[in-house]
């Protein structure tokens, strides 16, 4: 099988993880990581795989299918960083959702759904480790029952929900307020692509969280 995975990032962590996929079924198949549009070919799966792009139906027609992963429990949680903005409200359980590329952004239907356990403790990179490692059991289930799926539509009788996309702004930790009222929003934050930040006495300055074992 010839398959297609396009992140759009070099530099985000779940690029790692793409490779171990990669690297555990490259011998059964032909895998190619692309960072663009541009870049398609054809094949059996395109993949899309924390992909910024908007990719057109006519960007994927030479493939087979073109499925993307998303981290909400769809059609509620359409939109950027789904999982970000339902750990910042209080979320301890996650749904990831396999789905078909659509003409409309996360509307596409559904080939399967998993459910994370997230706790309350766990700290960016230890919430991007369940994320991810559940994104690769949807990429290797959709691989195994490529020619077997009987998707399903999205349900029409739950209204759809959207999440913005985040920027540096969000980011920004509000000084006036407790640290426990804004822990959500700290734990979830990547410190190396976009830090946790506060301004106070007409200074910017940049916060890391760490699990200390002392």
């Amino acid at each position: 099988m010839k398959i297609t995975i396009l992140c759009s990032n070099a530099q985000h962590p779940v690029n790692v993880y793409l490779q171990s996929w990669i690297d555990k079924n490259k011998s059964q198949h032909d895998i190619d990581l692309i960072r663009s549009k541009d870049e398609l070919t054809y094949g059996s799966i395109l993949f899309l795989i924390s992909c910024s792009e908007i990719i057109a139906e006519a960007n994927w027609k030479s493939y087979g299918k073109a499925l993307v992963i998303h981290a909400s429990d769809l059609p509620r949680g359409r939109g950027w960083s789904p999982h970000i903005w339902q750990i910042i409200d209080g979320a301890t359980t996650l749904t990831l959702t396999l789905l078909e590329a659509a003409k409309k952004v996360d509307s596409g239907d559904v080939w399967k759904k998993i459910r994370i356990d997230v706790g309350k403790d766990a700290l960016w990179d230890e919430i991007n480790n369940l994320v991810f490692d559940a994104e690769l059991e949807l990429m290797s289930f959709a691989v195994e029952n490529f020619d077997t799926i009987e998707p399903q539509p999205q349900a029409n009788a739950i209204e759809p929900t959207y999440h913005p996309k985040r920027d540096p702004t969000d980011s920004r930790i509000d000084p006036q307020k407790s640290i426990q009222d804004q822990f959500n929003l700290i734990r979830v934050i990547d410190p190396d692509r976009f830090p946790a930040y506060l301004g106070l006495h007409e200074c910017k300055y940049t916060l890391r969280l760490e699990e200390s074992n002392a």
